[in-house]
This record gives C-alpha cells, structure tokens and sequence, in this order.
C-alpha cells in the first residue's frame, strides 16, 4: 500500500519539509548588523531554533506517516498533526519576520523561493488526509458488504 497517491503527496510534503533547511526565505542585499534575522543576509529555518524543530519534526511525521497505511486513523490523525506543526511554524516564521528590524527597512528583503514551501507542504499534507480518507471510507463500504 505505499504506492498509494497519499503516500507520495507525504513524501513531496516531507520533501519540502527537508527542503526548508537548504533554501531561505528572504534576502537582504546586505548584512543588516540591527537586524536578529538577517544579520546573515538571509532569513531561513536556521535563525530560530523553534522553527527547525517544528519543520524538522513536521518532515519526519510525514515520512513515517507513509509506512502506517495499514493504520488509516492514525495516519490521518498525523497528518493533520505535521499541517498542524507546519501551519504553527509558518505563523511563528511571519511574527519573527514582521517583528524584525530588518523587515521594517523598505526596500532592504527581498523573498526567496523558500517562501512558497510552507504553502506547498500544507497543500500536500492536506491533499494526502483527504487521499487517506477516501480509501478509509472505500474499506468501510467494502466491509458492510461482507
């Protein structure tokens, strides 16, 4: 049952999870010295130790997810657990971005392509509950006809 759709909507969703740590955010053109989170020139997962955690943990809940489809509720249960973490991560990331100096400065961050992953995993994550779901459901009525 792992080539099932929901699982591969897990892997991607775990994929972008990963895939948080290599890319960033937000750019600045220049290190910003007032700045917590673009002291670096970059906003990314590595300049608050809550956000690797929740993303880090979001990731590995939707691997191991995959191997529990012979437990469909508690799969969908931890699905909706890591879009639960990712949709908390994604919140804490947007406070700690708008309540930094660096974000204040007009002109001075740019977005990057990891800004778009959070909205992917939660797309994933969801997609893959709702797979999950359906095959819950084409079980169920195969049972009633027994």
């Amino acid at each position: 049952m792992i080539q099932r759709l929901q699982s591969v909507f897990l892997l991607l969703a775990s994929s972008f999870c990963f895939g948080l740590f290599g890319t960033d955010a937000a750019d600045s053109e220049t290190k910003l010295n007032d700045s917590a989170l673009f002291q670096d020139g970059s906003f990314n997962v590595f300049d608050d130790p809550v956000l690797i955690g929740i993303f880090a943990l979001a990731g590995v809940i939707f691997l191991a997810d995959i191997f529990l489809f012979r437990n469909r509720p508690l799969q969908m249960k931890l699905s909706m657990l890591a879009v639960v973490l990712t949709l908390a991560g994604t919140g804490y990331g947007v406070f700690r971005f708008y309540n930094d100096m660096g974000a204040k400065l007009a002109g001075a961050v740019t977005p990057d392509v990891g800004i778009a992953f959070p909205i992917l995993i939660l797309v994933f994550g969801i997609l893959a509950r709702n797979f999950i779901k359906k095959d819950e459901k084409l079980v169920r009525s195969a049972d009633r006809l027994r």
